[in-house]
């Protein structure tokens, strides 16, 4: 997994061996974003001692003193060479060679925008921003659609809501995290991926399986964790608009000022409505909310890499609101009467973080970091004559220390988190008072064997008011046989507090009678989440023709231990109760990436997923999970020219396999929807490196579900139910946008 304290990553990013050695890091700019340069060369001057850097730009070379020049090169680029007075941090950014003044080809290879770690013991996926341009990526919930290992659906057929899983298991399952610290947790559950704008993200990484102890003892399944663009290296202004047929209309502004050599500053404005009433299947009822959005982010930076103290500091507001239901519902004349079906959902939220990190100037492999976060959210809603509100009032703090045992090869992470939670919900005439609070302490050890092995094995212990005092232990084990070859371990355990209501919001779209068979647990009278999870992961570095690719086999398994059970099999109701029996999730996934040549990726992934829970009915495969799925992406890109333009297109194919139905009066017990396939594209056209325009089609095919909600004759009925979902609402979705560097 990232280093806990990304901001020293990112910053500082480099890794003391020993005392004596040089660290530092080689990078370079690609308009807004900060990349590092993979092999690049770093040796002293007239010496045979030398070395390359990482995945991630690092090196480490031993110290000649002050009298020695350093030489930094990468083909392609402008070789640097140093002058150090002293053994301090290096972060160097190259700039590219003019290639008008060379007098020989150079050959470079590209940076993939989708990276699998390969240093890490933890199974990571690095997605950059350059990947989150390839789709009409508006928010985070969207900004998967090209990733085969996180599975994107809608939640509903109301609310246009994207849902997403990951080894068969929904959001709830996940730690998903902005910047290490907790984000989309409990009342955000529903709706929180949506957010946050695409064009904030500067990367994100997925972690499969347990995470780290460091993070908390929440994620079963693992954690998505989101990067934002930072003040000291984004870019001084960025302009997008984004338009579509489906009515939906967005601008982003991004400013950033360097108000000294330490300081810093953003602001980040986001706004997005949809005004355009769409019923493409003429059921009466929109495909997609009214709505709009505002979201405003303001973010300071403090950078003194010579004393080694970095900072941030964020505050963020948001508005959202959504209006569905009905063609021709007027919130103003028709709610709480039953001439139409509607709904508003109303969403304020705001959002403060404050982060310090400091790295022993002498001694670098020693670091401390502090953050803590805020929060208030606060959401109204009403679904026809159903009310469900809720305020969530969080704060999280953490402290960690990071040193060495006896060498670097020998690491180990100490601290200790503090969360607090507290949930005022209404559901329909129903009041629910609660708060959560847990201190936990952590200890994670770290061996690097610097050559084909690594072990990251952590335990933590969490006392809650509602949970108890339990621990949690995780194992991460990588291995390295051959070069080309790497093994994966992990095994794990976690545990949450399930908030039944904000998780399952799609069940107010329905007029089903609400069932807690309370059993004398700690939350709505329901126990703990508890859950083990295993994994195995094979990846292959292969080479044919000449063309890098590679092969990947990942096996998981999750065992619950507890679980709350949510039960949509009985017509009329859900209902909510304890584990009784087995429950599983075994997720199997096969990905190719291949590259034939400099310009062109292919990546293709086949899933399958073995998801089951003991109901009341029986053991019995999940509803709306397919258990076959088949992904494929093609992407191409021309060669800029003097000018920097280029051309991009992508290709993306997603094919579902049969899902179970549960029983209504639409679909018969033991019914299965039908197998179906979803083709995306997109075309970009850079003019320069600062000014390009995009367009795309979303479910070319035009593929929709026939009568996605059930009883829309009676509304107000029992058998209205609007949270079947297995495939699109909308039909075809064709945008357009702009993207301006200034």
């Amino acid at each position: 997994m990232k280093k806990y304290l990304i901001i020293i990553v990112t910053l500082l990013g480099f890794k003391l061996y020993s005392q004596n050695d040089l660290k530092g890091r080689v990078l370079t700019k690609d308009g807004s974003e900060t990349i590092p340069l993979i092999g690049a060369n770093v040796f002293w001057l007239n010496t045979e001692i030398g070395t390359i850097t990482d995945e991630e730009g690092k090196f480490s070379i031993p110290f000649l003193g002050s009298e020695e020049k350093l030489i930094l090169s990468y083909i392609g680029y402008k070789s640097d060479t140093l002058s150090l007075k002293e053994n301090k941090l290096v972060v160097r950014f190259l700039k590219e060679s003019d290639f008008e003044s060379l007098d020989e080809v150079t050959v470079t290879q590209r940076r993939k925008a989708i990276q699998k770690s390969y240093l890490e013991a933890q199974n990571i996926i690095n997605v950059n921003s350059e990947e989150l341009l390839k789709a009409a990526c508006c928010n985070l919930s969207e900004s998967f659609e090209t990733n085969p290992s996180i599975d994107v659906n809608f939640s509903d057929a109301l609310t246009g809501t994207k849902q997403i899983r990951m080894l068969g298991l929904t959001s709830p399952y996940l730690l998903i995290s902005e910047e290490n610290i907790p984000m989309v947790r409990g009342a955000s559950q529903a709706y929180g991926l949506s957010f946050t704008p695409g064009t904030w993200i500067e990367s994100i990484q997925i972690t499969k399986g347990t995470g780290s102890v460091v993070n908390g003892y929440e994620s079963i399944a693992g954690q998505i964790n989101t990067e934002i663009k930072k003040p000291f290296s984004d870019i001084p202004l960025f302009f997008n608009l984004f338009t579509s047929n489906m009515g939906r209309q967005e601008t982003n502004i991004q400013g950033n000022w360097k108000i000294s050599d330490k300081w810093s500053s953003g602001l980040f404005i986001h706004g997005n409505q949809r005004t355009k009433e769409m019923d493409g299947n003429g059921d009466s009822f929109l495909d997609a909310p009214l709505a709009k959005q505002v979201n405003i982010l303001n973010r300071w930076q403090y950078t003194n890499a010579n004393k080694g103290w970095v900072g941030f500091g964020s505050f963020r507001l948001m508005q959202d609101e959504k209006t569905l239901g009905s063609l021709g519902f007027n919130p103003e004349e028709d709610r709480n009467n039953d001439t139409f079906w509607g709904s508003q959902i109303d969403t304020n939220r705001i959002d403060t973080s404050l982060k310090i990190g400091y790295v022993f100037p002498e001694l670098s492999y020693k670091s401390f970091g502090f953050q803590s976060a805020f929060s208030n959210h606060d959401q109204e809603a009403y679904y026809g004559f159903r009310i469900y509100n809720i305020n969530q009032q969080s704060f999280y703090s953490s402290l960690l220390y990071n040193s060495i045992i006896g060498n670097t090869k020998n690491k180990f992470k100490i601290g200790i988190n503090f969360s607090y939670d507290r949930y005022l919900e209404t559901v329909d005439s129903f009041y629910f008072n609660r708060s959560d609070r847990s201190v936990g302490s952590f200890f994670e050890y770290t061996y690097d064997s610097l050559e084909n092995f690594n072990l990251v094995t952590g335990i933590r212990l969490d006392s809650h008011n509602r949970l108890g005092t339990f621990i949690t232990p995780r194992l991460h084990f990588r291995y390295v046989p051959k070069e080309n070859t790497i093994f994966r371990l992990s095994a794990g355990s976690g545990r949450k507090a399930a908030n039944i209501f904000a998780e399952n919001q799609s069940l107010f779209g329905t007029n089903r009678q609400i069932n807690i068979l309370d059993n004398g647990g700690s939350i709505y009278g329901l126990n703990p989440e508890k859950a083990w999870n295993y994994g195995l992961s094979i990846r292959q570095i292969f080479n044919v023709f000449d063309k890098s690719g590679d092969l990947t086999i990942d096996y998981y398994v999750t065992n619950f231990i507890d679980q709350v059970v949510i039960d949509w099999e009985t017509e009329g109701q859900i209902s909510f109760y304890n584990l009784n029996g087995p429950s599983r999730a075994n997720s199997l996934q096969l990905s190719l990436d291949y590259n034939p040549s400099e310009f062109l990726n292919l990546r293709f992934a086949y899933k399958n997923y073995d998801v089951k829970t003991s109901y009341n009915s029986g053991f019995l495969q999940r509803p709306l999970q397919a258990q076959n799925r088949f992904f494929a992406n093609l992407g191409w890109e021309s060669r800029r020219n003097n000018n920097q333009a280029q051309w991009r297109w992508d290709l993306t194919f997603h094919a579902l396999g049969k899902q179970r139905l549960v029983s209504t009066i639409r679909d018969l017990e033991g019914s299965y929807a039908p197998a179906y396939g979803l083709w995306n594209t997109q075309l970009t056209r850079a003019f320069t490196d600062k000014l390009e325009i995009y367009g795309g089609v979303e479910n070319m095919g035009n593929y929709k579900q026939l009568n996605p909600i059930i009883g829309i004759d009676d509304p107000y009925g029992i058998n209205f139910d609007s949270a079947q979902v297995y495939a699109p609402i909308f039909g075809r979705m064709i945008y357009f946008g702009l993207r301006w560097n200034l």
